[in-house]
């Protein structure tokens, strides 16, 4: 095949708590995490990933899923390219929906699903979410539908999933509480209380990553937070712990497909459509 492929669309939603994205592309994503649900549908080709219960294959028409917070990547499952349609849940809103459920416990999705019926509400969602004037009461019985579907016929029980060691627990919380802000790998492990290299091994087997990794896709998820809050991207790129916009819009489009500035646009349309 030739040189690379990635076409990507940050759509303008106009529900709050909503954000959608077509993508076709040959890259692959690293481990990474989002702050959101995120739920789609697979388009074209096939594609492999590393999820909450491990290695998975997804393919046209299977419906593809994943929790906050949960490390997972993306590459493509052959020489082609594959294409997926995907929206990202606030959990709040998410919570919400689901609160006059009889569900018990936080929500853990599965990464695939092949469910025709699912799959066709997913489908119907991204097509109000597409429309320059969505109708609100479409698209919220649409979104409606799939969680319910999702909530009583694709969950993971959390007690399945693995949890990580008191040390690396320790790491991982120093890095959230300030990743922004630059710390070594000895001062880290000295942190969690283990050697470097006990720091290194544990984390790639607990967290899939490794520390830096983990640090750069926090700082891409803090500085798509301060953007969505009307930051500059040259101030976002400060504040995230990015050396300047540049390396910002490198990690970026790495992790979420998108530039910072497309993705900017598409914000910066919901915020009007709010007012």
């Amino acid at each position: 095949m030739g040189g690379r492929i990635h076409q990507a669309t940050q759509h303008r939603s106009g529900m709050i708590g909503v954000e959608a994205m077509t993508l076709f592309s040959d890259h692959s994503f690293p481990r990474h995490t989002h702050d959101d649900y995120g739920i789609g549908i697979m388009t074209l080709g096939a594609q492999k990933s590393w999820s909450v219960i491990g290695h998975v294959e997804s393919c046209a028409g299977d419906v593809i899923m994943c929790n906050p917070g949960e490390m997972h990547d993306g590459l493509p499952a052959t020489d082609h390219p594959r294409g997926w349609r995907i929206i990202y849940l606030d959990p709040a809103l998410v919570d919400r929906e689901l609160a006059g459920e009889s569900i018990d416990g936080e929500l853990t999705v599965k990464p695939v699903a092949r469910d025709p019926r699912l799959a066709r509400a997913v489908i119907r969602l991204f097509a109000q979410l597409e429309r320059s004037c969505p109708d609100l009461l479409a698209a919220e019985e649409s979104l409606v539908s799939c969680l319910m579907q999702v909530a009583h016929h694709h969950r993971v029980d959390r007690a399945s999933t693995s949890c990580a060691s008191p040390s690396v627990e320790k790491a991982i919380r120093r890095l959230d509480a300030s990743a922004e802000t630059s710390i070594s790998l000895s001062e880290l492990a000295s942190t969690a209380g283990v050697s470097r290299f006990q720091l290194l091994r544990g984390f790639a087997r607990e967290v899939g990553t490794t520390p830096h990794a983990y640090v750069m896709q926090r700082r891409v998820r803090i500085a798509r937070q301060l953007i969505a809050g009307g930051k500059s991207l040259a101030d976002a790129a400060h504040l995230a712990g990015f050396a300047d916009q540049s390396h910002l819009t490198r990690e970026f489009v790495k992790h979420f497909g998108v530039t910072p500035g497309r993705y900017k646009q598409a914000i910066s349309f919901k915020t009007a459509v709010r007012s």
